[in-house]
């Protein structure tokens, strides 16, 4: 059984892997910081110093500059993971008589995950600048015609009329902060963004995954492509599982024996399956693995994404009201000056909802 332990150990690993990531998010300075920290230090010591500069270097390319890498990644995940299912999964259902409903619905959730992709990645945010870039706005426009969509680059004339869109609470945001780079006042819910260089109205974060950043604009085309992400995984996966357990009844593999290390019969159960089924579909088990592993880390992310959503909060700004908690928690304020945060975006789980769908404006706050 020593692939079963292999692929046990291999998912365990990941969960803890993203559940530590999740749990250490909101710590400026957590213990994921500590140890990275800790972990670099011991291995100054062993890796010589020009590989050290050169991995550096390469860290900070992927991680800290705007690249395509992520996003070819993903397409080639994406075409790996279909690439397999149209080659193997899809014609032994074919023949096994499946739906062809079923089996073209992965498909059909590819084309509205591209679609939502496309649209995420181009549909500009809601910059803040003083610059009309031409490129951009060019690009915008045949997306919109092509897309049915409406989006606008937020340049620094209307910049004032931004301002009065969201109130400030005073504790995450206040007035008067000024962006250093961009030289404007940030808004209320705007942030700066290092990799794009620009600052964001509305910020919820920069994703790497559509190489964009995440904002009003665009924010309600991310929260739809979440969701056909994650069903996609999950029919791609639902469709497999039910393909091999297909082959498992019709084999009669469940009233089988077979021999063990000691010579002894023994009657078939789950791991011994298992490491059956590999030997005979090796690319599908691993493929079926792969998705039904992305199903979970998408399912939860897209509970946690909806969950921001429908309390009308961005990541920022939780990961944000998470630091300025545990900070007023472990330093004692005077009993005068206690601030307590309080969300004052949220409205109801409706009118969130529909506000990331129609983002407000500043003629639709004075029509009220």
């Amino acid at each position: 059984m020593e692939f079963v332990t292999l692929l046990g150990i291999y998912l365990c690993t990941v969960l803890a892997a993203v559940v530590l990531l999740c749990f250490c998010s909101g710590r400026k300075e957590g213990f994921l910081a500590r140890s990275t920290s800790s972990a670099s230090q011991v291995l100054s010591f062993v890796i010589p110093a020009q590989l050290q500069r050169v991995m550096q270097r390469g860290l900070h390319r992927f991680f800290h500059t705007r690249s395509c890498l992520f996003v070819g990644l993903n397409i080639a995940l994406q075409v790996a993971v279909y690439g397999e299912y149209t080659w193997e999964v899809f014609v032994y259902c074919w023949e096994l008589q499946f739906p062809l409903l079923l089996l073209l619905l992965p498909y059909l959730l590819l084309a509205g995950n591209m679609g939502c992709f496309i649209l995420c990645s181009r549909t500009d945010p809601g910059k803040l600048s003083g610059k009309w870039n031409l490129k951009n706005v060019t690009i915008t426009i045949t997306l919109t015609v092509f897309l049915v969509s409406f989006t606008g680059i937020i340049t620094k004339s209307n910049h004032a009329s931004l301002v009065k869109v969201y109130a400030y609470d005073d504790v995450l945001f206040r007035k008067g902060i000024m962006c250093p780079t961009c030289n404007l006042e940030k808004p209320a819910r705007s942030k700066h963004c290092s990799l794009c260089s620009v600052c964001v109205y509305r910020f919820d974060h920069h994703c790497v995954w559509v190489n964009s950043c995440i904002g009003a604009f665009n924010a309600k085309y991310f929260l739809l492509y979440l969701l056909t992400l994650a069903a996609t995984a999950t029919a791609i996966a639902i469709i497999t599982a039910a393909f091999l357990i297909q082959v498992v009844l019709l084999s009669n593999l469940m009233e089988g024996r077979y021999l063990g290390d000691e010579g002894h019969e023994h009657a078939v159960d789950i791991l011994f399956l298992i490491q059956h089924l590999f030997m005979i579909f090796p690319r599908i088990v691993v493929m079926l693995g792969f998705v039904m592993l992305l199903t979970l880390v998408l399912g939860a992310y897209c509970c946690f994404t909806l969950y921001l959503v429908l309390t009308n909060q961005t990541s920022d700004e939780w990961c944000r009201s998470r630091r300025y908690r545990s900070s007023h928690h472990l330093t004692p304020q005077p009993p005068g000056r206690q601030v307590v945060y309080r969300n004052i975006y949220s409205k109801g789980g409706w009118m969130n909802l529909k506000e990331i769908f129609t983002p407000p404006t500043v003629l639709e706050r004075k029509k009220k």
